[in-house]
């Protein structure tokens, strides 16, 4: 069994993303906004993840992996960005998976632990995930997760060269009781 690491992006992380997103750019493309022409590069991931570390540092977002070193190679992506603090508390989370390993449960497995690290270390009440209605292996993944519809959005985001409608959905800290 591949033993996997659940954590953190890193700025070391630039070629295994890099090589993730090029070999699962037909797989992705469906379900993501068109990318710029350096996208899958290592270059163009180096300062994606030093950004990104920036932005952890401020508090406005959380980019995890499931990373399998023997192989230096991503399994799977999730991310929590738009992180509000005040009385929303919330972030947004995102998540893809490299196609080969698809229904294996890595993304699942991911998932669940950025869902902990947003309630209990970030202290985040809620988090929201949409997916486009044509995409049943995230319905059925958000669904497994305990993510509840709230609502439909018409073109809600430009994803591939088009706007296309989301569900929507969110997940609740079950633990968060008090106030801020």
């Amino acid at each position: 069994m591949m033993q996997l690491e659940l954590r953190l992006n890193r700025v070391a992380d630039a070629g295994a993303l890099a090589r993730f997103h090029a070999e699962n750019l037909q797989h992705l493309q469906p379900w993501e906004p068109r990318r710029e022409h350096n996208y899958h590069t290592e270059e163009f991931w180096r300062q994606r993840l030093k950004d990104r570390t920036d932005e952890f540092a401020a508090g406005t977002s959380a980019h995890f992996i499931s990373y399998n070193r023997a192989a230096d190679e991503v399994i799977a992506t999730c991310s929590l960005t738009g992180i509000a603090r005040g009385p929303f508390q919330a972030a947004i989370m995102g998540y893809s998976a490299a196609k080969r390993h698809e229904g294996r449960g890595h993304t699942r497995e991911l998932c669940e632990h950025v869902i902990a690290f947003a309630f209990e270390e970030l202290g985040l009440n809620r988090i929201m995930a949409n997916y486009m209605p044509g995409n049943r292996r995230s319905e059925g993944l958000l669904n497994r997760l305990g993510f509840e519809r709230e609502g439909f959005a018409r073109r809600y985001l430009f994803i591939n060269g088009k706007w296309e409608d989301h569900v929507l959905t969110s997940l609740v800290n079950p633990d968060l009781h008090r106030g801020l």
